[in-house]
């Protein structure tokens, strides 16, 4: 039985000063030093005003528990993936909440070479050694160094793309006053330096741990319109937003057009596939027949996990896959770890924009008008388990294929659709998509129904 509640099925998360403080922090970090015993581990947090000092927090209880820590300052998420396979160490804790609000507050933690550690992988020892309360006591208290990790990091960036085949491209940014922009002015400075033709629009650049424009989710339709009405002004290539860590990035196309996660799925496993014919992609069950139709036709293989950065990057582990896709806007790369990244995801589609010569919105058009979907659809309900089963038990009499991977995803052949209970928020996320090759009926038909059904 789980006891303190922030602790999530694969990282922390919780509300500042009830679920998640300064002394927990310390907990967090002493817990992980005696379990694990690492000799280094690597530490980012990202631009929330509660984040140094929580940092400062885990820090000093890896470094009671004898651990030698990198301090690697303001980050996002994937910069210290990149630390924990790249560095000479044996783990990495980024704090961040992402895009919760903004009185909340958590950590993403992995060991060596940046292996997941979610709740069936570690998490729920170091919960129940911080519920015990009793820590060993080392020969010698570790050390602290700070360690700037941008410039190899960029370096590793640099590997995914040909800057001989980059065209002249304008690209929107928008980091959401997260901690995007760093990377970007980063990478901005080494793409002159090797005569790459990108021009970047910068918006809500500067990290802001206040959010004078909002908490940056842009999978919220009214966190769109900034990245929208840029990329029309600036008559942009394409437009680019993050959430608050940046291990998602969100794409628009050159029309303004909000690209839905899915379709940059098929995008990249397309990218993929075309260089190794065969490979294996593993998928999330929300909205699957895109993925699978390119990936059939390029001859791969699919592979569908439950939901979550934890669980998607144990099956690439698992089955050698190269890339991993959500939804949901995370993608996962073989050569970066098997770690999400929501920088690698544009690069890839930047090579493709200049290789094909094609503009993003016909790159993504045949997909999206084969394949429309709902974009996820959150409810907020009294008993997420009563409500999907009254949602089964409604449709059960049509005999539809059901799948449990994650909640549960119901296909009647022309439609179908997944509802499953977040794993971090106390929210039900619906997914609904359909096959127009075989006469669905309007996708705003199929959403009214299950929103009735859900809300009643």
């Amino acid at each position: 039985m789980i006891q303190l509640p922030c602790f999530k099925a694969y990282d922390i998360r919780g509300k500042l000063g009830e679920e998640l403080d300064e002394a927990l922090a310390y907990k967090i970090g002493r817990a992980y030093g005696d379990i694990y015993q690492p000799q280094k581990v690597a530490v980012g947090a990202d631009i929330r005003l509660t984040s140094e000092s929580l940092k400062k927090a885990v820090i000093d209880g890896l470094t009671d528990a004898g651990v030698d820590v990198y301090d690697l300052g303001m980050t996002g998420t994937e910069e210290v993936y990149f630390a924990a396979f790249h560095l000479d160490v044996e783990g990495g804790i980024e704090v961040t909440a992402s895009h919760n609000p903004i009185d909340y507050n958590g950590m993403k933690l992995v060991r060596e070479n940046a292996r997941p550690i979610g709740m069936e992988s570690g998490l729920k020892e170091i919960h129940d050694r911080i519920i015990a309360d009793q820590f060993n006591e080392p020969a010698k208290k570790g050390s602290v160094t700070s360690y700037n990790i941008v410039p190899e990091y960029i370096e590793h960036l640099l590997t995914y793309i040909d800057p001989a085949k980059i065209r002249p491209l304008k690209l929107v940014v928008n980091a959401g006053n997260g901690a995007a922009g760093h990377v970007i002015d980063a990478l901005e400075a080494r793409f002159k330096d090797l005569n790459i033709p990108i021009e970047f629009i910068k918006i809500h650049h500067e990290a802001d741990g206040t959010f004078p424009n909002g908490i940056p989710n842009p999978l919220l339709i009214e966190n769109r319109e900034s990245t929208r009405s840029a990329v029309l002004a600036h008559q942009a290539d394409m437009g680019i937003a993050w959430d608050g860590d940046f291990d998602r990035c969100f794409l628009f196309d050159e029309k303004g057009g909000f690209i839905e996660g899915y379709y940059i799925v098929g995008l990249l496993a397309q990218a993929f596939l075309t260089q190794k014919p065969g490979a294996k992609i593993v998928h999330d069950p929300r909205l699957i027949w895109n993925t699978l139709a390119v990936v059939e036709s390029l001859n791969g293989e699919a592979i569908q996990s439950k939901s979550g950065h934890a669980f998607i990057k144990e099956a690439m582990r698992e089955e050698n896959a190269i890339y991993g896709g959500e939804m949901s806007a995370h993608h996962y790369f073989k050569d970066f770890a098997y770690c999400d990244s929501g920088m690698i995801p544009w690069l890839l589609v930047v090579m493709l924009l200049s290789e094909t010569k094609k503009p993003l919105s016909t790159l993504v058009g045949e997909m999206i008008t084969q394949f429309p979907c709902s974009g996820e659809i959150n409810f907020k309900v009294k008993d997420s388990k009563e409500t999907i089963a009254r949602i089964l038990a409604h449709y059960e009499p049509l005999n539809p294929e059901i799948d449990t991977t994650d909640g549960i995803s119901l296909n009647f052949g022309e439609w179908r659709f997944n509802v499953r209970a977040s794993n971090t928020e106390p929210l039900l996320r619906l997914n609904i998509e359909s096959d127009t090759s075989k006469n669905p009926r309007p996708m705003p038909e199929y959403v009214a129904e299950l929103t009735t059904l859900i809300e009643q």
